[in-house]
């Protein structure tokens, strides 16, 4: 069953919506040049107000891996992932620092794209636009042959979401501007989103029971 990350979450207002949702990840954006950019204390503060069954993930942009890893240890985030020029050597190094899961993030615009996600030493590859945080989606077919677990991102909302698990089957579906309104998370849309991605879920688990 393909898993939902809600991305950006920055009020409290958006922690209390994801608890009323639930869906399986939360990204907290530590870059400082994003407009959802949340200071590592008042994450840590609304981290404290998570449902305990949510996964906090930190997203960096070419970040010293000290100051990552001290989010780490701080209980923020249970889950990095990068956004920036990080290669294999940053990913070990982080994990000569802290022990964490890790998601490297790659824009596909072609087959090449694609051949380094593969050969990423991360635990999961993000899969997005070739620019990346544009709220566009990108050439899905080129997805065919990755053959590891990915997440899905790039333009995804309440009325593609459906589309892409069912043509892509993505380990997860990231998604962030898909959710706002006005650039802010919308309570509204979070719900649609979860409520299609349940949706297919259950008939995709109905389908495989209709098999057996």
């Amino acid at each position: 069953m393909t898993k939902v990350k809600f991305c950006g979450i920055r009020r409290e207002e958006d922690v209390l919506n994801v608890n009323r949702l639930l869906p399986n990840y939360i990204g907290f954006m530590f870059y400082s040049r994003s407009r959802r950019y949340v200071p590592p204390e008042e994450a840590l503060r609304l981290k404290g107000l998570l449902d305990p069954r949510v996964v906090a993930v930190g997203v960096f942009v070419d970040e010293a891996q000290e100051k990552v890893a001290d989010i780490v240890r701080s209980g923020t985030v249970s889950v990095v992932q990068l956004h920036g020029r990080e290669d294999d050597a940053y990913i070990a190094r982080l994990r000569e620092l802290v022990d964490v899961t890790v998601i490297k993030a790659f824009g596909i615009s072609s087959v090449d794209d694609l051949e380094k996600a593969r050969r990423s030493t991360a635990d999961l590859v993000l899969l997005d636009n070739g620019a990346g945080g544009t709220g566009v989606t990108f050439d899905w077919s080129l997805l065919r042959d990755i053959g590891r677990d990915f997440i899905l991102a790039g333009g995804l909302g309440p009325d593609n979401v459906a589309d892409a698990v069912e043509k892509v089957r993505p380990f997860a579906v990231d998604t962030s501007s898909g959710i706002e309104t006005d650039g802010f998370k919308d309570g509204s849309k979070m719900e649609r989103f979860m409520d299609v991605c349940r949706k297919h879920r259950n008939q995709d688990n109905y389908q495989r029971n209709s098999n057996d």
